[in-house]
């Protein structure tokens, strides 16, 4: 029986420390707040007239559904003009990159060829030979002259004996006047070959073989490399230009950047929209979260930790949240937060972000954190 007691002394005290321990440990916090979800407003940088609203308030929607198309305007004209620029931006760059064709430098190599050739029988003046035969055809139509005189006068007196027709004196008198131009003409025609060739027109025949020569050097070499750059600078300005004009007109459509659903929307085909103000907003389904605020005694909470979340409408059905934000600052109580725990003065506020499990949680639903399952945090 003595043997018995010192057992009998430790089962009790044994039982004893149990129910101490079990009337002592603190229960799990349980804090409240609300699932909230994250708020994106959408609007379009270019703005402009309303064409077609393709959503309602409520309607789910994908990441990348059309929401609200604007109208173009001019948009499409001045995207017309600037490809055509482009194009011709990149002919010149081509050109200028490329350089002259084989064909293209023969011919300028032709042309400066003729040109001096000409430029030396300029400078070297009429030949004798050319002068006699200027000589020989003065005195030809001096000759002419002189017979085309002989004809008007027999003409002239026939005429005072009535033997011939006016039609034959006008002709004999064409013919004279012919003839004399014609000597005045060969006059000068060798005066110009016994002068030779003026000054000017040296200087001009000069002038223009001087510039087939630079011409044909030029297509020899090609372009300059500060022209090629500037050719090259002309295209990218261009193509950036249009680029700028593209990514207008897709601004013209206003796209969904998730999948989400439609919170605010007050359009009607016809409203003028400002550039960059918000025309809709829309809930990120995916990224939940509750606000809640917990008391100075349970700040041991941080970053990353694992806590339980359940809501009214899933009672039985837990979810999983980690802390994604933990205040530094304290702050009152807010009127609207109960909790089962005695109200403290002051708290600080935190969120949980939740996993949402087969998109069973919405916007708006009361939900309740448990502190109790600290999960290991950074």
């Amino acid at each position: 029986m003595t043997k018995r007691f010192p057992l009998l002394l430790l089962a009790i005290s044994a039982l004893l420390l149990l129910v101490f321990y079990s009337q002592w440990t603190p229960e799990a916090a349980r804090v409240s707040g609300f699932i909230e979800a994250d708020e994106i407003r959408l609007g379009s940088r270019v703005g402009g007239r309303v064409a077609n609203v393709q959503v309602t308030e409520g309607q789910p929607v994908q990441a990348g559904e059309v929401l609200v198309e604007l109208e173009p305007f001019d948009l499409l004209e001045r995207e017309a003009q600037l490809e055509f620029s482009l194009a011709a931006a990149e002919a010149d760059y081509k050109r200028f990159s490329n350089g002259f064709r084989d064909e293209e430098k023969a011919q300028a190599k032709s042309r400066f060829e003729q040109l001096q050739a000409r430029l030396d029988l300029l400078a070297a003046g009429a030949r004798q030979a050319e002068i006699e035969a200027a000589r020989g055809r003065l005195s030809m139509a001096q000759v002419e002259r002189k017979l085309a005189e002989q004809t008007f006068k027999r003409v002239e007196q026939l005429v005072l004996e009535n033997a011939v027709s006016q039609q034959e004196v006008e002709a004999a008198s064409e013919a004279l006047e012919a003839a004399a131009a014609n000597v005045v003409v060969r006059q000068q025609e060798l005066n110009l070959l016994e002068a030779g060739t003026r000054k000017e027109e040296l200087r001009e025949a000069a002038a223009r073989l001087e510039e087939a020569y630079q011409a044909w050097q030029l297509m020899e070499h090609g372009y300059r490399a500060e022209e090629i750059e500037q050719a090259q600078a002309a295209r990218d300005a261009a193509q950036a230009a249009l680029e700028a004009i593209r990514q207008q007109k897709e601004e013209l459509n206003i796209k969904s950047p998730i999948d989400g659903s439609i919170e605010s929307l007050d359009l009607q085909p016809g409203d003028m929209v400002a550039a960059g103000a918000p025309v809709l907003s829309m809930l990120d389904k995916d990224n939940l979260w509750v606000r809640a605020y917990v008391p100075q005694n349970r700040i041991g909470i941080k970053v990353g930790q694992t806590v339980r979340v359940t809501v009214d409408t899933y009672p039985d059905e837990p979810f999983t949240g980690t802390v994604s934000f933990v205040a530094r600052q304290a702050e009152f109580t807010p009127n609207n937060v109960q909790t089962l725990e005695e109200r403290s003065k002051q708290v600080f506020r935190f969120k949980v972000a939740i996993e949402n499990r087969r998109d069973l949680l919405r916007p708006g639903m009361m939900a309740d954190v448990w502190l109790e399952q600290a999960g290991g945090g950074e």
